[in-house]
């Protein structure tokens, strides 16, 4: 197979966590007085901080207090969580089956810390199935930009080019893309722009899709994306 790696986002993509995400940004932002709504936290999904803080403070003025929001989040959602549980999206666990018994190696590509993406892959029975975790806190750029997944990338020992990423956020995708992986999207709160719909290698629906893809994409697939991928990046730096 010409896929050698398969690089995963956590949060919307294997987990149903982004609605809980979406929520409890707007109840801890409300609560300390800030008129939060969903479209501002889907304009930060995946973002590191040092890109989502100036993006909020646009919306709510300097004295928008980051880290006391986010805090607060962790908070009401933790209390969710160990009331409720998580969620695992359709599809996963029969995808990285699949992906074990092809010998593709596997690693996570998150914003999240690294203790609660163990803990939430632990307690849905999925962390056994990965090779690495890497978290935006082990790179000097978290998404849009492509650290995370060039990091990935390499504590699999592999380049960018032979990995696919799965992701279910524009921020993530354009991470993706910017490292040279094939980027997959599968939605989750939202549908690809335009600006994201032309980078993709392929949308899904769900996880149990990708398998088909990876069983039935050619080789010449791979290499014709390739070949725009390196003609779009040269006409950037023109």
């Amino acid at each position: 197979m010409y896929i050698k790696g398969a690089i995963f986002d956590m949060d919307g993509l294997m987990l149903d966590t982004e609605k809980l995400l979406l929520r409890f940004w707007c109840e801890a932002a409300n609560e300390l007085g800030y008129l939060m709504e969903p479209q501002h936290v889907l304009s930060i999904r995946s973002l590191a901080a040092k890109y989502a803080i100036p993006k909020l403070k646009g919306y709510f003025g300097e004295d928008f207090d980051y880290y006391k929001v986010r805090s607060r989040r962790l908070e009401l959602m933790n209390a969710y969580i160990d009331e409720n549980g998580i969620e695992k999206k359709k599809g996963i666990e029969e995808l990285l089956v699949y992906l074990k018994e092809q010998r593709i190696e596997t690693a996570v590509a998150t914003a999240t810390d690294l203790e609660r993406t163990k803990r939430y892959l632990k307690r849905v029975d999925l962390y056994k199935y990965f090779d690495k975790i890497v978290c935006a806190s082990m790179v000097e750029n978290g998404k849009p930009e492509p650290d995370i997944y060039e990091k990935a990338a390499d504590e699999l020992k592999l380049s960018p080019e032979e990995c696919i990423a799965l992701e279910d956020s524009p921020n993530g995708i354009l991470s993706a893309y910017r490292a040279g992986c094939f980027p997959v999207m599968i939605p989750d709160l939202d549908e690809p722009g335009q600006e994201i719909q032309a980078i993709l290698f392929a949308k899904k629906e769900n996880l149990l899709e990708v398998i088909e893809l990876l069983e039935q994409t050619e080789e010449d697939e791979y290499k014709s994306y390739q070949n725009k991928h390196k003609v779009r990046e040269e006409t950037k730096k023109c």
